[in-house]
């Protein structure tokens, strides 16, 4: 099956006027993704993940834990992170859906507590990783972070929204200043339809 570098649903200067510039995107698209596509590409061939689903290589080479894997593991993580990503952010303000809105009252009492603890996931989160709000088995919202390319696939939940915190996503536009990139994400960049649509 193979990896494969998706096209941005929007161009690369679609989200400049919100706060990610089409210098980030070019450079986290065309030149951070496409190095774990190429790279995940090269590690699987011959081994028992070619042909397999990202989704699969995922959660099967974080459950075998094995150090021969971890090269398989991150590339293909990151490439399924970032797939995620660019679906999850979109141009123009995006209203949050009823469901969503209700989801999230209910299990953080307000969105503005959500925020809040999203933006602190992201803000604490050593060294590089993700920030997420999450759907557990039991229909639950929860954020959650990670850190490398560690992500909720592995843990059996449904990623709703993923906040990239690498350097690479917000070093050019916001440089040192994380907690400033995360409220700008939230605020200006999160497709909400998008993110609604994917809870079950």
């Amino acid at each position: 099956m193979g990896f494969s570098l998706p096209d941005l649903p929007y161009s690369h200067d679609a989200l400049a006027s919100a706060g990610m510039s089409q210098e980030t995107m070019e450079f986290h698209h065309s030149l951070h993704h496409k190095a774990y596509v190429d790279n995940g590409n090269n590690l699987i061939a011959g081994t028992e993940w070619e042909g397999k689903s990202v989704e699969e290589i995922v959660v099967g080479t974080y459950e075998s834990g094995a150090v021969a894997q971890n090269g398989i593991f991150n590339n293909a993580s990151q490439h399924w992170n970032h797939c995620q990503f660019w679906e999850m952010m979109g141009p123009g303000s995006s209203a949050m859906p009823s469901e969503l809105d209700a989801g999230i009252v209910s299990s953080f009492g307000s969105v503005a507590e959500f925020r809040d603890r999203f933006i602190a996931a992201g803000v604490t989160q050593f060294g590089s990783g993700w920030c997420w709000l999450v759907q557990g088995s039991d229909g639950q919202l929860a954020v959650t972070k990670t850190e490398n390319g560690v992500n909720p696939l592995c843990f059996g939940q449904v990623a709703l929204l993923g906040c990239d915190v690498w350097e690479h996503s917000y070093y050019i536009d916001f440089r040192n200043k994380r907690p400033a990139y995360l409220a700008n994400f939230l605020d200006n960049l999160v497709n909400w339809e998008a993110v609604a649509a994917r809870m079950v």
